[in-house]
């Protein structure tokens, strides 16, 4: 049975740096896309950044130049290294690994909470 595992969540201060990791087990995702994306209350959930399995990344416009996005094959497992945090950063992230359609998986979420 596949699962993701997040962590890393928290409150942070504007300014501030937060890493989150997510877990794969079940089977291998080596050949997977990797991503995260959020959701904010009252809006929809939108791409934050993907890797792909060449290690090719996207980012969101929003968090370019703030935010990097990395894999570790061998552990199964996708980071996401925030700094310099905005309160509209505020939501709570979900990973998502993909081949295709019919594998396609994510995580349970992680808050995340930009706060003064």
């Amino acid at each position: 049975q596949v699962q993701l595992v997040e962590s890393g969540g928290g409150l942070v201060q504007p300014g501030g740096s937060l890493r989150l990791s997510c877990a794969g087990s079940g089977r291998l995702f080596i050949i997977y896309t990797m991503g995260w994306y959020r959701q904010a209350p009252g809006k929809q959930r939108e791409l934050v950044a993907v890797i792909t399995s060449s290690s090719s990344t996207r980012y969101a416009e929003s968090v370019k130049g703030r935010f990097t996005i990395s894999r570790d094959n061998a552990k199964n497992t996708v980071y996401l290294q925030m700094n310099s945090l905005k309160l509209e950063d505020t939501a709570v992230y979900y990973c998502n690994f993909r081949r295709d359609q019919s594998n396609d998986y994510w995580g349970q979420g992680t808050q995340v909470t930009v706060s003064s």
